[in-house]
């Protein structure tokens, strides 16, 4: 394979892989701002000039298969003049079996070095997954920290990432560091891929770390709950504060997640569970982030529509002793008083029920 120097569509000076590195730099323990949008081809790529996606599920990909057929047929072709002509295509940002095919009919390593070149240094997104997708038959160690910062951008390319990353054998420890720096969809891909490959040796991240409190949290946070045992360690003896903490995170997305995974009165161990962290709850210290999830499982468990289980009202009296204390109420006052979204959204849901009327006056 001869040496190429890539090209740059109009507006785009960087690749995207640079411009996850760059962003990345700012903050290099958490998630890009909004998982790195708008990326450096939005000027050209956002416009919607791409092949749109084809109707029949049965042909995704078939297109981009036999594009790659093509390119590879010609032994002097060059990543970048795949990178060039990915556009005739629609380009799927998820694994499918017509690409699958095509990219094992390749010669390993120039696939490899391919998919390398292209994540490296695409400049457009379709190069990018195409890069994934040829890099995803066959991976080695490596290849990891290509792929971790490429999957900061997890919006664009967490399912390509998570599936080529889950073939190297260090693939637990480069999932773990991703699902730290990624959240909204991105973060639902990684945690379940985790859940799914990972559940006994990932227990420790995914009992105390997965959830963060955004929506998407519903999407797994059922999965989370058995496939790491929440029921066992949170019962267990003296459990520790960080997994307290973020067995409230948990429990308050299962209260709202009907059509989206597991719900808390679909969750068999609920009632232990819930029965247990309302004890070990007294032990957090206030925040408004644990106000607003005590105050939702509260809530919920005195809905009418939620299923009655011994110990129920126990649970429900000790989640209000303990938020009707000075120090909680107070701490719920300062983020009302300065906006803070979660009290302000407890103010609307739950208010009434939770005698918080000298908080809305």
């Amino acid at each position: 394979m001869r040496d190429v120097t890539g090209t740059e569509l109009p507006g785009s000076p960087i690749s995207l892989f640079d411009h996850a590195m760059r962003l990345h730099r700012e903050s290099p323990d958490a998630p890009l701002e909004r998982s790195g949008d708008p990326y450096p081809d939005e000027s050209w790529h956002g416009r919607g000039d791409t092949p749109p996606r084809p109707k029949d599920r049965r042909t995704l990909g078939l297109d981009l298969a036999a594009l790659l057929d093509a390119h590879f047929a010609d032994p002097a072709s060059t990543p970048a003049d795949l990178a060039d002509a990915c556009h005739r295509v629609h380009v799927p940002m998820f694994r499918t079996e017509h690409v699958v095919a095509a990219a094992r009919r390749v010669e390993i390593e120039r696939a490899r070095q391919t998919g390398r070149w292209l994540i490296r240094r695409g400049t457009d997104r379709c190069a990018v997954t195409i890069g994934l997708a040829l890099l995803e038959t066959a991976p080695e160690d490596g290849d990891i920290p290509l792929l971790q910062t490429i999957g900061l951008l997890s919006e664009g390319f967490g399912p390509l990432v998570v599936d080529t990353m889950e073939r190297c054998r260090g693939a637990l420890s480069g999932l773990l560091w991703l699902g730290d720096r990624v959240d909204g969809w991105g973060r639902v891909t990684v945690v379940k891929k985790l859940c799914a490959a990972y559940g006994v040796p990932a227990r420790d991240w995914l009992l105390r770390r997965s959830c963060n409190g955004e929506y998407h949290n519903q999407y797994f946070a059922a999965e989370v709950a058995i496939a790491a045992d929440l029921a066992g360690a949170i019962t267990g003896d003296d459990p520790d504060l960080d997994l307290v903490h973020h067995t409230g995170v948990l429990l308050s997305a299962m209260t709202d997640c009907a059509g989206t995974g597991l719900t808390l009165d679909e969750y068999p161990a609920a009632p232990n569970v819930l029965s247990a962290h309302s004890k070990h709850a007294a032990r957090l210290t206030p925040t408004t982030h644990r106000y607003g999830n005590l105050a939702n499982l509260a809530d919920y468990l005195r809905r009418p529509s939620t299923r009655e289980w011994r110990g129920r009202e126990q649970a429900i009296d000790r989640y209000l002793t303990l938020l009707n204390q000075p120090e909680w109420e107070a701490t719920a006052r300062t983020g009302l008083a300065r906006g803070d979204f979660r009290v302000l959204w407890l103010r609307q849901a739950v208010g009434a029920r939770l005698d918080l009327a000298p908080f809305t006056s």
